[in-house]
């Protein structure tokens, strides 16, 4: 077991063999039964979540809004005035209110409890000699960690091995600048500044490490600090500030509403105080959207979850939202453009050119450069080519293991794709490695787009091998190998080199450059002192292996969309500016006229330049990731919502700039996930496309429900005008208990159906909502207030009217009690349900026929209409309801009057929707 008296520091200036005996570990990693016990011991390698606030309060809290509190002062004043049914009424509004509330935040919580597992984070370790890979909870203390580039460090640990490794600790520290890290100990002056000590919740930068884990979990120096900031709350998102200012605006409205009411019935028709003060309560409660929240929350989750079919993980319910606004997207081309499938096609040498395939590159029916295939052997250049890639290659390809099935890589696609030609050149790899190990690697970053490793014969000859971007790799060579000589390489060798690649960039294919340098013997005893800057240069160049990445199928298809959209794509891609215009413009990302800015001339360009430049069509090429920063907030300057890519760990700054952070799921590393807000598990820009036709429609099915619940406040509130403005003449044609049987009761699961509405035909060809628009628009308050809440209003007060003058109204005056009151007031109420069933077939869309979307293919909106239905049929004829909400049985000729109600009601709907569409089709024509 580890030595757990000992601090890190302790740990860190142990000799090897001493340290591998205190921590019970060893050169080969932990055995099995060593896993167990530290498991055993010391729990999953997590941060426990502190938790935040008593999780009553959480419950109660769902109890307490403006709107919770109107209610439940307004049902004690019910049961003091006497009327239990109506308190217990509202007080039910609260109750079921709260409970769904409260449910559906415990969903959410859920929900991202299970997105966390549906994503583990992944760490390489050994054990028992062996490489594996395991979720990051399961390393223990004693694990041998293997450390790359881009990951996150997920325990404290010491490190045995490092080349060129450089750590992120201002998680830690604050302090923005990287450290070096390497085996051995030097103790600087801070907390956390032993030189061969790495801290768990800490980002590798660049190089590579193998490290042995000393702390995990909440020993950890990150664990030790955790709990200062898990009780930070998060900054409340648009729709959330919008839907409290919408909350608010309401329940003024009927407050008001409510208090006009009231003063109108005692001082102008002199209604006693305690039946003018129900009368007004009932006016409140029928202008308080109740089901409102509780809606929008189902909508977003649902949303997420839809999300997550298309392979879009949302890691903040209210990001859903955020997409929907989305204007412009930055978008990487490798992966989520392409196919990041990378194959070699041909392999140019200055003296020939080889078509890997045998066929050659075919592109629009055009063949490029057949060549022709050789085996090894036959061409000393060649061989001396194919040696390089398979020595200066980190990566490995496993075979398929099914049918159908895909090779499995371990490493990037571009090595992939250099593994694969190796294979096919018939070269033994794993010997030729064997025979010319790997002594120090230069390894690949950023900044001068190139790797280069040292390898040794078994004759002792020593060879830098490097890979890389032609532009770098031409800077830096001084000779060319041509027909197995090596000369001076002249100006019209590097014209020709420079002709051939750009002759292979203009059909969108990629080039590679391979060059060597042959090293002194004694640099073998002085690795050390073999740096990038005396290293890389003087280079021999050999020649070019030329790759396609094609774009995904999909891609074309999701473009269009997204133009049809009115949303511009940004290629940001660190390939060559040639290559990156080619495939844009195949794809139909921009036109043959748009702008190539390359990373050379973003440094030099001015923050305003930028923001000119990035409005109108244009691509960057030749760009290091932290660049991208500067594009998205050029974008956001000029008032765009911004949707970026990104997969790296310089990725990570544009990410958290923009207004939705897109990380890879497949090859994105832990920090691009990290600062992400959402991540594609399939690394596909066309699930972006979707994803933001997911937050249109939650937005949209919002409103959808605003207009349903709103739509019903008029025909509520017009029978206490006509009682008002009668002076009392024309008794109450809907009592307090009816209007909430409609709130409480029939209104409810139609309106959460709403929430659940599919994405409506169209709603990828309307531009993106701006910002400033509110949920509560013109066009609902008109549709809601203006239209179809006055039609209604003019149904239920006719049927109102129709029953009394069956019993023969007006030689007899309008019933105020009794029997024929109660079947006036129940067909009104009736009524008001029928042009619900109305309202929220129609409300399924904006502009299309709901003929078109299926009038049956929302089952939740067909089962909340049946219940509908059903609640009402048992308020009517339930002896026990009837008498608490003042009903009366209906007859055959009533039902058939009610049954036609939404007839009418639907197909002007319809006749509005077509004109509509007539009208903007005659729009866009002109």
């Amino acid at each position: 077991m580890i030595e757990e008296n000992k601090t890190n520091d302790q740990f860190a200036q142990l000799p090897l063999d001493e340290f591998y005996q205190a921590v019970d570990s060893s050169p080969t990693g932990l055995n099995a039964n060593q896993v167990q016990q530290q498991r055993s011991k010391y729990g999953p390698n997590v941060i426990t979540a502190t938790k935040t606030g008593n999780r009553l309060w959480k419950f109660f809290k769902n109890f307490t809004s403006l709107m919770a509190g109107l209610l439940w002062v307004s049902g004690f004043i019910a049961i003091f005035a006497k009327m239990p049914e109506l308190g217990i009424a509202i007080w039910t509004v609260n109750i079921i209110n709260g409970l769904f509330s409260y449910w559906q935040e415990d969903q959410a919580q859920k929900a991202s409890d299970a997105l966390k597992k549906m994503l583990p984070t992944q760490a390489t370790v050994i054990r028992d000699g062996k490489s594996v890979q395991i979720d990051t909870a399961d390393i223990v203390p004693g694990d041998l960690i293997v450390i790359a580039a881009g990951n996150s460090i997920s325990a404290d640990a010491r490190i045995i091995s490092s080349d060129s490794f450089q750590v992120d600790e201002s998680a830690l520290t604050g302090e923005s600048d990287l450290r070096d890290k390497k085996a051995t100990y030097h103790r600087g002056s801070g907390r956390f500044d032993e030189d061969n000590i790495i801290f768990a919740g800490t980002v590798a930068s660049s190089g590579n490490a193998q490290a042995v884990a000393l702390k995990t979990g909440m020993n950890t120096e990150f664990g030790k600090i955790a709990r200062l900031t898990q009780s930070q709350t998060s900054k409340p998102s648009p729709l959330e500030i919008e839907l409290n200012r919408l909350t608010r605006q309401l329940s003024m409205i009927a407050i008001l509403i409510g208090i006009s009411f009231f003063l109108t019935a005692v001082f102008i028709v002199h209604y006693p105080v305690v039946q003018s003060f129900i009368f007004a309560l009932g006016m409140v409660v029928a202008f308080i959207p109740e089901g409102l929240l509780p809606t929008v929350t189902l909508s977003l989750a649902q949303g997420v979850q839809r999300m997550a079919k298309k392979h879009a993980l949302v890691k903040n319910l209210n990001s859903v939202e955020t997409l929907g606004e989305t204007t412009v997207i930055a978008s990487d081309k490798t992966g989520t453009l392409t196919q990041n499938q990378m194959t070699i096609n041909h392999i140019w040498l200055p003296d020939q050119v080889y078509a890997v395939s045998g066929e050659g590159y075919v592109d629009n029916g055009q063949v490029l450069d057949q060549g022709q295939v050789v085996k090894p052997g036959q061409n000393p250049d060649l061989d001396l080519l194919m040696q390089a890639i398979a020595l200066n290659n980190d990566t490995t390809v496993k075979p398929i293991s099914q049918p159908g099935g895909q090779a499995q890589i371990v490493g990037t696609p571009t090595e992939a794709g250099l593994v694969i030609l190796t294979e096919k050149y018939q070269l033994a790899s794993a010997t030729l490695k064997d025979a010319n190990p790997r002594l120090k690697t230069l390894v690949f970053d950023s900044d001068r787009k190139r790797m280069s490793t040292i390898n040794q014969a078994s004759n002792g000859k020593l060879t830098l091998y490097t890979k890389g971007a032609l532009d770098g790799i031409l800077a830096i060579s001084q000779s060319i190998l041509v027909d197995g000589q090596v000369r001076a390489i002249t100006t019209n060798d590097i014209q020709k080199i420079q002709a051939a690649n750009e002759l292979y960039a203009a059909q969108g294919l990629r080039a590679l450059a391979i060059a060597v340098r042959d090293l002194p013997a004694e640099t073998s005893q002085n690795l050390a002192d073999c740096t990038i800057a005396n290293t890389e240069k003087d280079l021999t160049f050999v020649g070019l292996t030329i790759m396609a990445d094609p774009p995904r199928p999909e891609i074309y298809e999701a473009v269009k969309k997204a133009h049809q959209a009115q949303i511009r794509i940004i290629m940001v891609t660190g390939d060559g500016p040639i290559t990156a215009k080619s495939i844009a413009v195949k794809i139909g990302l921009v036109s043959d006229q748009a702008r190539v800015i390359t990373g050379d001339e973003l440094t030099a360009m001015s923050d305003e330049n930028l923001r000119q430049a990035v409005k109108g069509e244009v691509i960057f090429a030749r760009v290091a990731p932290e660049q991208k920063y500067r594009i998205v907030k050029a974008n956001q300057a000029n008032g765009e919502i911004v949707a970026s890519t990104g997969d790296g760990v310089n990725d990570a700054p544009a990410l958290k700039q923009a207004d939705i952070g897109i990380a890879m799921g497949a090859t994105g590393t832990d920090v691009a996930k990290d600062a992400a807000d959402m991540i594609l598990t399939d690394d596909n820009f066309a699930s972006i496309i979707a994803a933001i036709e997911e937050g249109r429609t939650v937005y949209s099915n919002i409103q959808k429900f605003l207009l349903y619940i709103l739509n019903s406040n008029v025909p509520e509130a017009f029978p206490s005008v006509l009682f008002l403005f009668s002076g009392g003449f024309i008794p109450l044609p809907l009592t307090v208990m009816q209007i909430l049987t409609i709130d409480l009761g029939t209104d409810m699961l139609p309106a959460l159906g709403l929430g659940s509405e599919k994405s409506e035909p169209g709603v990828m060809q309307q531009p993106p909502r701006s910002r400033s628009a509110h949920l509560l628009n013109k066009s609902i308050i008109w549709k809601a207030f203006g239209l179809y809440g006055l039609i209604a209003s003019l149904i239920s007060t006719a049927a109102y009217f129709f029953v009394n003058y069956a019993y023969g109204w007006p030689k007899h005056a309008l019933a105020s009690s009794g029997a024929i009151y109660a079947e006036a007031t129940t067909i009104t109420l009736a009524a008001i349900v029928f042009c619900q069933v109305a309202a929220a077939i129609n409300a399924r869309t904006k502009y299309t026929s709901v003929f078109k979307i299926g009038i049956f293919s929302n089952r939740h909106i067909i089962t909340g209409l049946v219940f509908e239905i059903a609640l009402i049929s048992l308020i009517i004829y339930l002896p026990f309801l009837q008498s608490v909400f003042n009903t009366h049985a209906l007859g055959l000729q009533e039902w058939l009057f009610l049954l036609a109600i939404p007839i009418p009601l639907i197909l002007l709907e319809e006749l509005r929707k077509w004109i509509v569409r007539k009208y903007y089709l005659k729009l866009n024509q002109n």
